[in-house]
């Protein structure tokens, strides 16, 4: 097999039923989504100790539901079958709550850091949320698998929620923001608070 096939050198890229700029929103999307992917592939590395399999282990599967969603997103043929479903916005859901209540009450925005490991997280937090706006854009101009869409937004609270937890086990405290009011309560943030 070869690894070039030239079909992109005058920038145009093939997605599932048709081909497109590759500066077109649909491309920038999906592939803000693969660039999330090999951030998350790094942080896995940073991850190795017995006491994070439960976290690495999950974050391979991240990796595979990403690419079903590059997938999703990269199709224009009508009758493609999508393969992000509500399942896999549960899972995250059922995760972030249990890694609530491990890590330590929040009351105020921390900054991204505190261990490497917790901060490679952070840079998959807001590569997803780049991922997210870019999706939104998408979305405002062509029809999408909307579960795509709620999954990445969950992505980003799930990256929040583990990378307080690797701190904690690192046992290293979160840095928090020096100037921040009080914005959570209960590890959740106050309604109508705009500081």
């Amino acid at each position: 097999m070869k690894l070039y096939t030239r079909t992109g050198d005058e920038g145009k890229t093939s997605v599932i039923g048709g081909r497109l700029d590759k500066n077109h929103i649909r491309v920038n999307a999906y592939g803000t989504l693969d660039e999330l992917n090999s951030f998350v592939g790094v942080a896995i590395t940073k991850l190795q100790d017995a006491k994070y399999d439960d976290i690495r282990n999950e974050l391979v599967k991240i990796q595979h539901e990403l690419f079903d969603c590059g997938g999703d997103l990269s199709a224009v043929k009508k009758d493609y079958p999508y393969k992000a479903n509500t399942d896999m916005i549960t899972f995250l859901e059922e995760r972030i709550d249990e890694y609530i209540i491990e890590a330590p009450e929040l009351e105020r925005f921390i900054l991204p850091g505190g261990s490497e490991a917790s901060a490679a997280i952070h840079v998959c937090r807001t590569v997803a949320r780049r991922g997210e706006r870019e999706i939104v854009a998408l979305k405002q101009e062509n029809e999408i698998n909307p579960v795509v869409l709620k999954y990445v937004n969950r992505l980003s609270d799930y990256f929040f929620a583990i990378a307080r937890v690797i701190n904690f086990r690192e046992g290293v405290k979160d840095v928090e923001y020096e100037r921040s009011a009080i914005v959570f309560r209960g590890g959740k943030r106050k309604e109508n608070d705009t500081k």
